[in-house]
């Protein structure tokens, strides 16, 4: 099981990440949503917003309002984030949900 801060520096590194790429981001997914992100195992969440193809504002506790919400385990979310797990299979196996309104989860496809 990784740790609060594994976790942390999973989303931080995404967040590196979409940032160096955010006009190519920006071009495949327009969206200005805020997201949370459960953590299951741990009892923890962070959350943030994705916006102009960033992902901005990073910080721990959750957003029972976000507008995308994603849950999963911490071992699940740092080998998302490290590309080693399939989103895709990861949702169809139940390892990661994502609770989002299907116009967003379209847009959110193209990302992964």
């Amino acid at each position: 099981m990784a740790s609060v801060d594994e976790c942390r520096q999973a989303l931080q590194d995404l967040a590196a990440r979409l940032d160096r790429d955010a006009e190519t981001v920006r071009e495949r997914v327009d969206l200005d949503r805020t997201l949370a992100c459960r953590i299951t195992d741990l009892d923890t969440a962070f959350h943030g917003r994705l916006t102009n193809g960033r992902l901005v504002g990073l910080t721990d506790g959750d957003d029972p309002k976000a507008k995308i919400a994603m849950s999963t385990s911490s071992d699940d979310l740092i080998a998302l984030v490290r590309g080693e797990l399939d989103i895709t299979k990861a949702i169809a196996a139940r390892r990661v949900s994502i609770k989002a309104n299907p116009f967003d989860l379209m847009k959110l496809r193209k990302l992964l």
